[in-house]
């Protein structure tokens, strides 16, 4: 587990692919436990840790997610990410290369629970909710494309969804058109970085997770402008 950045109301981590950020019927150790097992370990906290879990990550996408370390960082995070306080930004590996080397995409997504998959409409139907996102090309191969998105809001799997509409499905995300699988099972999405103001000190916070250890990831990113 990499820790991005950490304080004594918040912590902030990279998340792998394959992670999840929270328990769930797998019964498989969720990122939320490890953190709070460094956490006592790091700080020799006795009894039980306090942590938040403010957001969360697809298991198969990785990247930054943002954890709260009291109940006063957790409370102001829920309003702040309610109210689109919180900015996030991803890049994407997709198949082909977009029409435009810039955009604003929006739609109306609709949900299917028993599929756990999103659908995306061109018009307001029953049952759903709007969707917009921003996106920038930043480098191409002979057949991927990088690309930088920032969300304007929070659907479910709006991004996977909006990019698959517009034609160009992340690498590795089968349930929304891409190919083939990536071999360890993720999808080519990462968090990249996440901007927001201290819950409780007011300062400007910005954390960027490095991306992941993958050949395709390093080749295709060379040529973006690195921190």
């Amino acid at each position: 587990m990499q820790v991005i950045y950490e304080d004594n109301h918040i912590i902030i981590v990279n998340k792998e692919s394959g992670e999840i950020v929270q328990g769930d019927k797998t019964g498989d150790q969720p990122l939320s436990e490890t953190v709070k097992q460094y956490i006592k370990t790091t700080h020799n906290k006795p009894g039980n840790v306090f942590l938040g879990v403010v957001h969360r990550l697809d298991r198969p996408v990785s990247g930054v997610v943002v954890f709260a370390k009291t109940s006063k960082a957790l409370a102001r995070l829920n309003d702040m990410f309610r109210e689109g306080q919180v900015h996030k930004t991803y890049w994407a590996i997709v198949q082909g290369k977009p029409g435009s080397e810039a955009d604003t995409l929006t739609g109306w997504i609709t949900r299917n629970e028993k599929q756990n998959k999103s659908y995306i409409h061109p018009r307001e139907v029953r049952g759903s909710k709007q969707a917009v996102l921003k996106y920038r090309l930043l480098a191409c191969t002979d057949r991927y494309s990088l690309l930088e998105v920032q969300l304007l809001t929070g659907r479910h799997h709006q991004i996977r969804c909006q990019l698959s509409a517009m034609g160009c499905p992340i690498k590795g995300d089968l349930k929304y058109g891409a190919k083939r699988s990536n071999p360890d099972g993720s999808i080519s999405l990462h968090a990249r970085r996440v901007e927001f103001i201290h819950p409780v000190s007011k300062l400007p916070i910005v954390a960027e997770a490095t991306i992941p250890n993958d050949n395709l990831w390093r080749e295709i990113t060379t040529s973006v402008q690195m921190p």
